[in-house]
Protein backbone atom coordinates (compact mmCIF):
# COMPACT_ATOMS: atom_id res chain seq x y z
CA UNK A 1 0.00 0.00 0.00
CA UNK A 2 1.48 3.33 -1.08
CA UNK A 3 1.23 6.62 0.76
CA UNK A 4 0.09 8.19 -2.50
CA UNK A 5 -2.95 5.91 -2.55
CA UNK A 6 -3.78 6.95 1.01
CA UNK A 7 -3.49 10.63 0.04
CA UNK A 8 -5.90 9.99 -2.82
CA UNK A 9 -8.26 8.17 -0.46
CA UNK A 10 -8.24 11.00 2.08
CA UNK A 11 -9.07 13.52 -0.65
CA UNK A 12 -12.04 11.44 -1.86
CA UNK A 13 -13.21 10.86 1.71
CA UNK A 14 -13.15 14.60 2.47
CA UNK A 15 -14.70 15.75 -0.81
CA UNK A 16 -17.32 12.95 -0.88
CA UNK A 17 -17.05 13.07 -4.66
CA UNK A 18 -14.58 11.54 -7.13
CA UNK A 19 -14.77 14.52 -9.49
CA UNK A 20 -14.15 17.14 -6.79
CA UNK A 21 -11.33 15.06 -5.32
CA UNK A 22 -9.77 14.72 -8.78
CA UNK A 23 -9.92 18.50 -9.22
CA UNK A 24 -8.32 18.97 -5.80
CA UNK A 25 -5.56 16.50 -6.68
CA UNK A 26 -5.10 18.03 -10.16
CA UNK A 27 -5.73 14.71 -11.91
CA UNK A 28 -8.49 13.16 -14.00
CA UNK A 29 -11.24 10.97 -12.61
CA UNK A 30 -10.45 7.58 -14.24
CA UNK A 31 -7.02 7.02 -12.62
CA UNK A 32 -8.38 8.22 -9.27
CA UNK A 33 -11.30 5.76 -9.50
CA UNK A 34 -8.88 2.97 -10.40
CA UNK A 35 -6.66 3.87 -7.45
CA UNK A 36 -9.64 3.67 -5.09
CA UNK A 37 -10.67 0.26 -6.46
CA UNK A 38 -7.08 -1.00 -6.04
CA UNK A 39 -6.99 0.28 -2.47
CA UNK A 40 -10.25 -1.47 -1.66
CA UNK A 41 -8.84 -4.67 -3.19
CA UNK A 42 -5.61 -4.34 -1.18
CA UNK A 43 -7.56 -3.84 2.05
CA UNK A 44 -10.20 -6.42 1.24
CA UNK A 45 -13.01 -4.03 2.18
CA UNK A 46 -15.46 -1.67 0.54
CA UNK A 47 -14.51 1.85 1.60
CA UNK A 48 -17.20 3.82 -0.23
CA UNK A 49 -20.86 3.50 -1.02
CA UNK A 50 -21.31 4.95 -4.52
CA UNK A 51 -24.41 7.12 -4.92
CA UNK A 52 -25.72 9.39 -7.72
CA UNK A 53 -24.61 12.38 -5.63
CA UNK A 54 -21.09 11.09 -5.01
CA UNK A 55 -19.66 8.70 -2.45
CA UNK A 56 -20.18 8.06 1.25
CA UNK A 57 -17.77 6.31 3.59
CA UNK A 58 -18.74 2.86 4.79
CA UNK A 59 -17.99 1.90 8.38
CA UNK A 60 -14.73 0.36 7.17
CA UNK A 61 -14.07 3.54 5.19
CA UNK A 62 -14.52 5.73 8.27
CA UNK A 63 -12.00 3.65 10.19
CA UNK A 64 -9.59 3.74 7.25
CA UNK A 65 -10.00 7.51 6.93
CA UNK A 66 -9.15 8.24 10.56
CA UNK A 67 -6.14 5.93 10.52
CA UNK A 68 -4.96 7.17 7.12
CA UNK A 69 -4.98 10.80 8.32
CA UNK A 70 -2.87 9.85 11.34
CA UNK A 71 -0.49 7.80 9.22
CA UNK A 72 -0.02 10.56 6.64
CA UNK A 73 0.54 13.15 9.33
CA UNK A 74 3.23 10.98 10.92
CA UNK A 75 4.84 10.37 7.52
CA UNK A 76 4.95 14.10 6.77
CA UNK A 77 6.31 14.85 10.23
CA UNK A 78 9.01 12.18 9.86
CA UNK A 79 10.17 13.59 6.52
CA UNK A 80 10.11 17.15 7.84
CA UNK A 81 12.16 16.26 10.89
CA UNK A 82 14.73 14.36 8.85
CA UNK A 83 15.09 17.29 6.48
CA UNK A 84 15.48 19.73 9.35
CA UNK A 85 18.41 17.92 10.98
CA UNK A 86 20.89 20.18 9.17
CA UNK A 87 19.19 23.29 10.51
CA UNK A 88 15.84 24.58 11.63
CA UNK A 89 13.22 24.43 8.88
CA UNK A 90 11.00 27.41 8.11
CA UNK A 91 7.49 27.45 6.66
CA UNK A 92 6.41 30.71 5.07
CA UNK A 93 2.64 31.20 5.30
CA UNK A 94 0.91 33.86 3.24
CA UNK A 95 -2.24 35.61 4.37
CA UNK A 96 -4.47 38.06 2.60
CA UNK A 97 -5.59 41.13 4.55
CA UNK A 98 -8.30 39.98 6.97
CA UNK A 99 -7.15 36.33 6.87
CA UNK A 100 -4.03 37.15 8.90
CA UNK A 101 -5.86 36.75 12.21
CA UNK A 102 -7.21 33.40 11.06
CA UNK A 103 -3.70 32.15 10.36
CA UNK A 104 -2.23 33.41 13.62
CA UNK A 105 -5.17 32.60 15.83
CA UNK A 106 -6.24 29.18 14.67
CA UNK A 107 -3.94 27.35 12.30
CA UNK A 108 -0.38 28.23 13.27
CA UNK A 109 -0.70 27.10 16.92
CA UNK A 110 -1.88 23.64 15.83
CA UNK A 111 0.96 23.43 13.32
CA UNK A 112 3.60 24.48 15.82
CA UNK A 113 2.34 21.93 18.32
CA UNK A 114 2.78 19.22 15.67
CA UNK A 115 6.11 20.64 14.44
CA UNK A 116 7.82 22.32 17.40
CA UNK A 117 11.18 22.53 15.61
CA UNK A 118 9.82 24.37 12.56
CA UNK A 119 9.79 28.15 12.47
CA UNK A 120 6.64 29.71 10.99
CA UNK A 121 6.86 33.05 9.21
CA UNK A 122 3.59 34.80 8.30
CA UNK A 123 3.62 37.15 5.31
CA UNK A 124 0.61 39.43 4.85
CA UNK A 125 -0.20 40.53 1.30
CA UNK A 126 -2.40 43.39 0.17
CA UNK A 127 -5.51 43.31 -2.00
CA UNK A 128 -3.42 43.51 -5.17
CA UNK A 129 -2.11 39.96 -4.71
CA UNK A 130 -4.88 37.40 -4.07
CA UNK A 131 -2.28 34.61 -4.18
CA UNK A 132 -0.90 36.09 -0.93
CA UNK A 133 2.71 35.80 -2.03
CA UNK A 134 2.56 32.45 -3.85
CA UNK A 135 2.96 33.92 -7.34
CA UNK A 136 6.00 35.91 -6.24
CA UNK A 137 7.58 32.89 -4.55
CA UNK A 138 7.47 34.60 -1.17
CA UNK A 139 5.54 31.90 0.67
CA UNK A 140 5.07 28.12 0.69
CA UNK A 141 1.33 28.05 1.40
CA UNK A 142 -1.33 30.73 1.71
CA UNK A 143 -4.70 31.39 3.29
CA UNK A 144 -6.69 33.59 0.95
CA UNK A 145 -10.07 34.05 -0.71
CA UNK A 146 -11.51 32.97 -4.03
CA UNK A 147 -11.97 33.63 -6.84
CA UNK A 148 -8.60 34.23 -8.51
CA UNK A 149 -6.60 32.62 -11.29
CA UNK A 150 -5.33 29.39 -9.75
CA UNK A 151 -3.28 28.04 -12.65
CA UNK A 152 -0.34 26.11 -11.22
CA UNK A 153 -1.84 26.14 -7.74
CA UNK A 154 -3.91 23.73 -5.69
CA UNK A 155 -6.64 24.96 -3.39
CA UNK A 156 -8.72 23.55 -0.57
CA UNK A 157 -11.90 25.37 0.47
CA UNK A 158 -12.21 25.76 4.23
CA UNK A 159 -15.58 27.50 4.14
CA UNK A 160 -17.67 29.74 1.91
CA UNK A 161 -18.99 33.16 2.88
CA UNK A 162 -21.70 35.32 1.27
CA UNK A 163 -20.65 38.81 0.26
CA UNK A 164 -22.28 42.19 0.66
CA UNK A 165 -21.92 45.78 -0.45
CA UNK A 166 -20.35 48.07 2.14
CA UNK A 167 -21.92 51.55 2.23
CA UNK A 168 -22.27 54.41 4.69
CA UNK A 169 -25.16 54.16 7.10
CA UNK A 170 -26.73 57.23 5.47
CA UNK A 171 -26.65 55.63 2.00
CA UNK A 172 -30.10 54.90 0.46
CA UNK A 173 -29.13 51.21 0.29
CA UNK A 174 -28.35 50.96 4.00
CA UNK A 175 -31.88 49.87 4.94
CA UNK A 176 -32.26 47.22 2.23
CA UNK A 177 -32.41 43.53 3.15
CA UNK A 178 -30.54 42.59 -0.03
CA UNK A 179 -29.50 44.16 -3.33
CA UNK A 180 -28.48 43.09 -6.84
CA UNK A 181 -25.38 44.69 -8.31
CA UNK A 182 -26.87 44.54 -11.78
CA UNK A 183 -29.54 46.98 -10.58
CA UNK A 184 -27.08 49.55 -9.15
CA UNK A 185 -25.73 51.56 -12.09
CA UNK A 186 -23.92 54.83 -11.50
CA UNK A 187 -22.34 53.98 -8.16
CA UNK A 188 -18.71 54.86 -7.51
CA UNK A 189 -16.69 51.83 -6.49
CA UNK A 190 -13.30 51.50 -4.87
CA UNK A 191 -10.66 50.49 -7.37
CA UNK A 192 -7.93 47.86 -7.08
CA UNK A 193 -4.41 48.26 -8.54
CA UNK A 194 -4.42 47.98 -12.35
CA UNK A 195 -2.16 44.90 -12.40
CA UNK A 196 -4.40 42.90 -10.04
CA UNK A 197 -5.58 39.45 -11.13
CA UNK A 198 -8.53 40.03 -13.49
CA UNK A 199 -10.70 37.23 -12.06
CA UNK A 200 -10.25 38.69 -8.58
CA UNK A 201 -10.92 42.25 -9.75
CA UNK A 202 -14.08 41.31 -11.65
CA UNK A 203 -15.51 39.59 -8.57
CA UNK A 204 -14.67 42.17 -5.90
CA UNK A 205 -15.36 45.36 -7.86
CA UNK A 206 -17.80 46.69 -10.44
CA UNK A 207 -17.05 48.49 -13.74
CA UNK A 208 -15.67 51.99 -13.27
CA UNK A 209 -17.54 55.07 -14.44
CA UNK A 210 -15.99 56.83 -17.47
CA UNK A 211 -14.71 59.76 -15.39
CA UNK A 212 -13.44 57.58 -12.51
CA UNK A 213 -9.75 58.34 -11.95
CA UNK A 214 -9.48 57.61 -8.23
CA UNK A 215 -6.38 56.18 -6.58
CA UNK A 216 -6.48 52.39 -6.19
CA UNK A 217 -6.71 50.93 -2.69
CA UNK A 218 -4.40 48.16 -1.49
CA UNK A 219 -5.60 47.36 2.03
CA UNK A 220 -8.95 46.66 3.63
CA UNK A 221 -8.60 49.72 5.83
CA UNK A 222 -7.95 51.94 2.80
CA UNK A 223 -11.01 50.40 1.18
CA UNK A 224 -13.27 50.95 4.20
CA UNK A 225 -12.03 54.48 4.75
CA UNK A 226 -12.77 55.32 1.10
CA UNK A 227 -16.35 54.22 1.71
CA UNK A 228 -16.60 56.09 5.01
CA UNK A 229 -15.05 59.39 3.93
CA UNK A 230 -15.84 59.56 0.24
CA UNK A 231 -19.12 57.66 -0.08
CA UNK A 232 -17.65 54.94 -2.29
CA UNK A 233 -19.04 51.41 -2.50
CA UNK A 234 -17.09 48.20 -1.85
CA UNK A 235 -17.69 44.48 -1.65
CA UNK A 236 -16.69 42.41 1.38
CA UNK A 237 -17.57 39.13 3.10
CA UNK A 238 -20.65 39.58 5.24
CA UNK A 239 -18.69 38.73 8.39
CA UNK A 240 -16.05 41.40 7.67
CA UNK A 241 -15.57 43.65 10.71
CA UNK A 242 -16.38 47.22 9.66
CA UNK A 243 -16.06 50.52 11.52
CA UNK A 244 -18.94 52.55 12.94
CA UNK A 245 -20.77 54.51 10.30
CA UNK A 246 -20.76 51.68 7.74
CA UNK A 247 -23.17 48.83 7.04
CA UNK A 248 -22.93 45.72 4.87
CA UNK A 249 -25.98 44.84 2.75
CA UNK A 250 -26.15 41.27 1.34
CA UNK A 251 -25.66 40.99 -2.41
CA UNK A 252 -27.96 38.52 -4.15
CA UNK A 253 -26.20 38.20 -7.51
CA UNK A 254 -22.67 37.35 -6.39
CA UNK A 255 -21.83 33.74 -5.47
CA UNK A 256 -20.21 33.20 -2.06
CA UNK A 257 -16.47 33.61 -1.74
CA UNK A 258 -14.39 30.66 -0.59
CA UNK A 259 -11.86 30.99 2.22
CA UNK A 260 -9.14 28.69 0.90
CA UNK A 261 -5.72 27.25 1.43
CA UNK A 262 -3.55 27.53 -1.67
CA UNK A 263 -0.15 26.06 -2.47
CA UNK A 264 1.97 25.23 -5.55
CA UNK A 265 0.67 22.21 -7.44
CA UNK A 266 4.16 20.96 -8.27
CA UNK A 267 5.74 18.94 -5.48
CA UNK A 268 4.45 20.43 -2.21
CA UNK A 269 6.80 19.77 0.70
CA UNK A 270 5.87 17.57 3.65
CA UNK A 271 5.55 20.73 5.77
CA UNK A 272 3.04 22.21 3.33
CA UNK A 273 1.05 18.98 3.20
CA UNK A 274 1.01 18.83 6.98
CA UNK A 275 -0.06 22.48 7.25
CA UNK A 276 -2.93 21.90 4.82
CA UNK A 277 -4.08 18.80 6.66
CA UNK A 278 -3.94 20.46 10.08
CA UNK A 279 -5.69 23.59 8.82
CA UNK A 280 -8.48 21.58 7.22
CA UNK A 281 -8.94 19.57 10.42
CA UNK A 282 -9.01 22.75 12.51
CA UNK A 283 -11.79 24.22 10.41
CA UNK A 284 -13.77 20.97 10.33
CA UNK A 285 -13.75 20.93 14.14
CA UNK A 286 -14.69 24.63 14.24
CA UNK A 287 -17.61 24.13 11.86
CA UNK A 288 -18.75 21.05 13.77
CA UNK A 289 -18.77 22.99 17.05
CA UNK A 290 -20.69 25.79 15.39
CA UNK A 291 -23.26 23.34 14.02
CA UNK A 292 -23.73 21.65 17.39
CA UNK A 293 -24.16 25.06 19.04
CA UNK A 294 -26.78 26.04 16.47
CA UNK A 295 -28.67 22.80 17.02
CA UNK A 296 -28.58 23.35 20.76
CA UNK A 297 -30.16 26.80 20.36
CA UNK A 298 -33.06 25.60 18.21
Amino acid sequence: MELRALRYFVAVAEERHIGRAADRLRMTQPPLSRAMHRLEADLGATLFDRTPAGVELTEAGRIAYEDARVLLEHADRLEARVRSTAGRSTLAVGSLADTAELVGGRIVPAFREAHPHVAVRVHESDLGDPSAGLRAGLVDVALTRLPFTDTGLRTHVLRTEPVGIVVRDDDPLAGESAVRLAELPGRRWVRLPPDTDRVWTDYWTAPALPDDHQTPVRTIQECLQAVLWNGMSALAPLDQVIPAGLVTVPVADRPPSGLVLAWPAAGPSPLVRSFVRLAAATYRRREARGHRGAVGRT
